[in-house]
């Protein structure tokens, strides 16, 4: 457990494991060392040069900048070499000078003008090389893998299957079941003095290098894991993280891996909850576990400690409250009902928080796991009213955020103890959400503004990291990844290619361009880390027992020095070189959930596939209904700025002639992302079949979409039902609603999908006691599963939170299963 912080399928596989690797500045250990996993061959060390790359690679579309260590006062020649040797590019370094982080001399070499693929480049400085890297669109696509497999394999309450952890050596069995020895976690009493009764809080993931499991580190934890998947989806970038594409039990599942890992975490927390009719209920336990600290190593299922629940905190029971919020949001169309328990959860944590706002957890409670205190929850209170307001739309949420400080504060580093950053990142960024559109860009440029920051401050050292030489601090690594998210996010809002290069360049740094010439990721790379502090991966004290998985990653260097090995071997070393490789340097050297959670992020925002369509697409929805005798809406955009000006046109392809849909539309370089209105007919007829018809919207400069269009014949039998839409609460650009459909028949009707289509561009963000999709202008609203039956004289109401500019016109009407609806 990290007690303070500021804040196998691998593309490129180093052919050897550092098993003791003693840094300090400038010298290196060249002790044999020992591969990890089932090989279990003896190695030289890799030797360490001063042409310090990105020891994974580089993508063709990204920055490709290396660091030199060298005190020349004249720029160097610099050659990019294949892998046969042959010059691919050549240049100049550039000066850089004393680098007051690494406390070296250093040049800068720029090879971003080459962008052709391959394997086992070398870069060529001074007669000096670097390790070899490879160029490639698939570079990350490993790390995006393992660095969500690290999670798997930190479960607890399950065996870890060799099959999905990479081997044999990472196979054990379930921990902490309540199986002799464990005592925990099926039935884990309270700290004396803190609670009666006994609570089931299997599962979730271990912290750290300890075996403990705390509501505060796995809230931000889990935040990060589902808020890569949320910023995917909106990329396009989210089947990469779908069913069926990472190492986790539950695959095949219909719901995407990353959440089903997640999920794993989230049910922990769930179970941390103080049960209702109990004191301080609705809050949740601080922290569960060992009352004394376990030897190094110690399996878990081996832990004969006694388990313990400490004292319900306000820090925890908002945290509960933030990442259950978030889960009610994004889980909702894979399994409405963890969705649902989810966000009643969450409220109940809203609501004891607000009833106990001061139930601190205090700085002494650290014997046998890590205290996690926190003195200001303020942020923390931002942070669950901003996710309870994107998931639900209610006023009470939007009040709470706008009257705290942290909603007009400058961004500042986020960590599991300062969390508002998390709060803005998802008002910023998550569609539809109810605040005012001043608000939201002022959001969008506070992000930005950190964003910048962390550029000038990367721009200003010799190994460009968006961290200053007075932040290499317990967990270093973690604020680089954590700034590094920022400066994605800023990328996200404006499409700002230096955003992205920034948050790239980051991850240069962990993976090998640094001032140890090391990749703190295990296993990526030729010099990795490979002894992290943990108490089952534990191959330096015993050698039964395995390195740390790939994709494991370290905490860095911590000039404070607080443990003893660092204090032995690195006293004297400049901040950004004081780390060493050692399973007894805690302090430098452990692993945590919240640290690999950053990092999972950031590999899956680098390994998207980023190429640009020749032409810009047209984006229509799919389908839409048109009311006989009436019109529908169909927003027509495009997915791209155009190169000019461009003309689209609208016509029906075939089908029936009551449709028909004329327009021509005009969409710049500087407007093409605003959607068009075109408006689609239905000619009355005595007929009562509803036909349809295919319009094809294109034109020269882009490439055309289809849609059909679907008559809704007022002459067919209607079903037996009303329909009662209301608008609730109305703000600036967003609104939300209650639809209530009420059985009017004699006959139930088990399982009901209700259809309309908006008249403006009303956008609905998210939806409560309903699953509800919008294609265009056209909405597709399907019950919740246990609300599925409507009995006759019956009704049923469910809300949604939307977006809109202009007119807000109530639906002109609706479908129940395909059929009319007054």
């Amino acid at each position: 457990m990290p007690p303070v912080t500021s804040a196998r399928g691998v593309p490129r596989r180093a052919a050897a494991v550092l098993a003791g690797l003693a840094m300090a500045v400038g010298v290196l250990s060249t002790t044999a060392l020992t591969v990890p996993g089932a090989a279990a061959a003896t190695v030289a060390a890799a030797a360490g040069t001063p042409v310090r790359v990105n020891q994974l690679g580089y993508l063709p579309d990204g920055p490709k900048r290396a660091t030199v260590v060298s005190s020349a006062t004249a720029p160097l020649a610099w050659q990019l070499r294949d892998a046969s040797g042959t010059v691919a590019a050549s240049g100049a370094t550039t000066v850089r000078g004393s680098d007051r982080a690494s406390g070296q001399s250093t040049h800068l070499v720029d090879f971003g003008a080459h962008t052709g693929t391959g394997s086992g480049f070398t870069l060529v400085v001074d007669g000096q090389s670097s390790h070899p890297f490879d160029i490639s669109a698939s570079l990350y696509d490993g790390l995006r893998a393992d660095s969500v497999s690290f999670f798997y394999q930190q479960r607890s309450g399950i065996a870890i299957d060799a099959t999905l952890a990479g081997g044999s050596a990472y196979a054990r069995p379930a921990g902490h079941l309540g199986v002799a020895p464990n005592k925990g976690d099926t039935s884990v009493p309270c700290q004396a003095a803190v609670c009666d009764y006994q609570l089931d809080v299997r599962g979730g993931w271990y912290d750290a290098g300890d075996q403990g499991k705390y509501v505060v580190n796995g809230g931000i934890s889990v935040w990060e894991m589902v808020n890569s998947f949320e910023r995917a989806g909106r990329s396009g970038g989210d089947a990469a993280l779908g069913d069926g594409t990472l190492r986790v039990p539950e695959r095949g599942n219909g719901t995407p891996d990353v959440l089903d890992e997640a999920r794993w975490e989230l049910e922990f927390l769930l179970r941390m909850q103080v049960p209702a009719g109990k004191p301080l209920a609705g809050m949740a336990f601080h922290k569960m576990h060992d009352a004394k600290w376990t030897a190094l190593p110690t399996r878990p299922e081996l832990d004969a400690e006694q388990r313990e629940l400490h004292k319900p905190s306000t820090a925890a029971t908002l945290n509960l409250a933030a990442s259950a919020a978030q889960c009610a949001r994004v889980y909702a169309p894979y399994d409405s009902a963890f969705a649902a328990r989810c966000l009643d959860a969450a409220r109940r944590a809203w609501t004891a928080a607000k009833a106990n706002p001061n139930v601190l957890a205090p700085a002494t409670d650290n014997t046998g796991g890590g205290a996690y205190e926190d003195a200001d929850v303020s942020d923390e209170f931002y942070w669950a009213a901003a996710e309870l307001l994107a998931t639900t739309g209610e006023s009470q949420f939007r009040d709470a955020v706008t009257s705290s400080a942290h909603h007009t504060k400058p961004v500042d580093g986020f960590w599991w103890g300062g969390t508002a950053t998390l709060g803005r990142i998802t008002l910023a960024t998550v569609p539809g959400v109810a605040l005012p559109a001043d608000d939201a860009a002022r959001l969008r440029g506070l992000l930005t503004t950190a964003a910048d920051g962390h550029l000038s401050t990367m721009a200003g050292q010799g190994y460009a990291v968006p961290l200053a030489a007075t932040g290499y601090v317990w967990g270093s690594n973690s604020s680089v990844t954590n700034n590094a998210m920022v400066l994605a996010v800023a990328y996200e809002l404006t499409g700002q290619q230096r955003y992205r290069a920034g948050a790239l360049e980051s991850l240069d740094y962990l993976l090998g361009r640094n001032a140890l010439d090391l990749s703190y990721v295990t296993g990526y790379g030729d010099r990795y880390s490979a002894n992290q502090h943990h108490r089952f991966w534990a191959h330096q004290n015993d050698a039964s027992l395995p390195h740390p998985p790939a994709g494991s990653f370290a905490g860095g260097p911590n000039a404070g020095l607080e443990d003893p090995v660092a204090k032995e071997k690195l006293a004297g070393c400049a901040p950004a070189a004081c780390y060493v490789d050692d399973i007894g340097s805690y302090s430098t050297n452990e692993v945590a959930i919240n640290w690999n959670a950053s990092l999972a992020w950031l590999a899956a925002f680098a390994a998207e596939r980023r190429s640009v369509p020749a032409a810009p697409v047209v984006q229509t929805p799919a389908a839409v209904t048109v009311p006989e005798g009436g019109s529908a809406p169909v927003g027509v955009r495009l997915s791209a700025a155009p190169a000019q000006n461009v003309t689209v046109t609208v016509a029906r392809n075939s089908g029936d002639q009551d449709l028909s849909a004329a327009a021509s539309l005009v969409f710049t370089p500087a407007d093409w992302a605003t959607a068009q209105q075109v408006s689609v007919f239905a000619a009355q007829d005595a007929d009562g079949s509803s036909g349809s018809a295919t319009f094809t919207v294109g034109g020269p400069g882009v490439q055309p979409a289809t849609f059909t269009a679907t008559e809704a014949d007022d002459d067919a039998s209607a079903a037996s039902c009303t329909v009662a839409y209301r608008i609730d609460n109305a703000w600036g650009n967003g609104f939300t609603a209650t639809v209530t459909v009420k059985n009017t028949g004699t006959s139930a009707i088990s399982g009901w999908t209700l259809g309309w289509s908006f008249a403006g561009d009303q956008r609905i963000s998210n939806a409560w006691n309903a699953t509800v999709s919008q294609a265009g202008s056209t909405v597709t609203a399907r019950d919740a599963g246990w609300n599925g039956t409507l009995v006759p004289g019956g009704s049923v109401s469910f809300g949604f939170q939307a977006t809109y500019s202009g007119t807000n016109a109530i639906p002109a009407g609706y479908t129940l299963n395909g059929a009319l609806c007054s």
